[in-house]
């Protein structure tokens, strides 16, 4: 920092005038590698770096930025107090307490999902849901009048996602005594809107456990396990795009053997982690091109 500032004053002395960067070395090089809040700044400057910021390719150009070394955070919520942290190994034992943008103990807060930096938490106490970014410290509360936004524990499943707009959506799954109900939450419009599920199926059974969605592409995924049933497990698809549900096989271990599941975007592409066997365990890791699976590496 020191050898560029001294740059900097050595060129004004001289009246040497600094290179043009140009905008598309502005908007490829410097504005992805910004930190959260100076790129919330930065779309104020004008319609063109509003637009370009607001795009999916620069989200996802940023978090690439925001994933390496020391940019990576982790969150960490105890019992009265709540924490950021450095992922890098020289900045560990650094962290900053955050103050919690809504008025309930750290330990009452659920996370229910995240993407990129964004999280879906639950309130333990109101079930409320609300949005929430804790490096910018800002909160949207999505629950209404209606009883949309509130989260029912061991029945419900979340997942957030960004449609083909641009627009960050929260997909929340109600399951009833006969009936799955879907409503998608745009944050862009404040509103909730009704999805049609699945025709036909019985996955608002209490025997089937569902996970949190994942978002790959442009598709957010759900694992389904009957655990009733050894070994049935299925992947369930919303095209965030059609806003359609369908869905896709899970990858076949053989034997018969109670396996689980657990999605995982890697470099946006679905993988799979499958662990299976009862004495000897295993693990597979699978990765999804279209709907068909291979099989990436194993580990006893």
């Amino acid at each position: 920092m020191k050898k560029l500032k001294g740059c900097l004053y050595s060129a004004s002395e001289s009246n040497t005038k600094l290179p043009d960067l140009g905008p598309g070395l502005i908007m490829s090089e410097i504005l992805p590698r910004l930190p959260a809040k100076c790129v919330g700044r930065a779309k104020k400057v004008c319609k063109e770096w509003l637009s370009c910021i607001s795009s999916k390719e620069f989200v996802m150009m940023h978090c690439r930025h925001m994933c390496k070394g020391s940019r990576q955070k982790n969150l960490s919520i105890g019992q009265e107090s709540c924490f950021i942290s450095s992922t890098s190994v020289d900045l560990v034992d650094e962290k900053t307490m955050i103050t919690l943008s809504f008025h309930v103990r750290p330990s009452d807060v659920w996370i229910l999902s995240s993407l990129n930096g964004l999280l879906c938490v639950c309130l333990r106490n109101t079930f409320e849901m609300l949005i929430w970014n804790p490096l910018i410290r800002s909160c949207i509360n999505i629950s209404d009048s209606k009883s949309y936004g509130f989260f029912k524990i061991y029945s419900d499943v979340v997942g957030l996602y960004i449609d083909s707009s641009n627009d960050y959506r929260i997909l929340h799954i109600k399951r009833g005594r006969f009936t799955v109900d879907v409503m998608a939450y745009s944050r862009r419009t404040s509103h909730w809107k009704r999805i049609p599920f699945l025709q036909k199926r019985h996955y608002h059974t209490n025997g089937y456990v569902w996970s949190g969605g994942t978002f790959c592409e442009d598709g957010l995924y759900f694992t389904v396990f009957q655990f009733w049933l050894a070994g049935d497990i299925g992947i369930i698809r919303f095209d965030v795009n059609t806003e359609t549900f369908s869905e896709i096989g899970f990858p076949y271990v053989g034997n018969g053997e109670t396996c689980q599941g657990n999605l995982v975007n890697m470099n946006n592409k679905l993988h799979v982690f499958i662990s299976h066997g009862f004495i000897d365990m295993a693990v597979d890791l699978w990765r999804y091109e279209g709907e068909h699976c291979l099989v990436l590496n194993y580990t006893c």
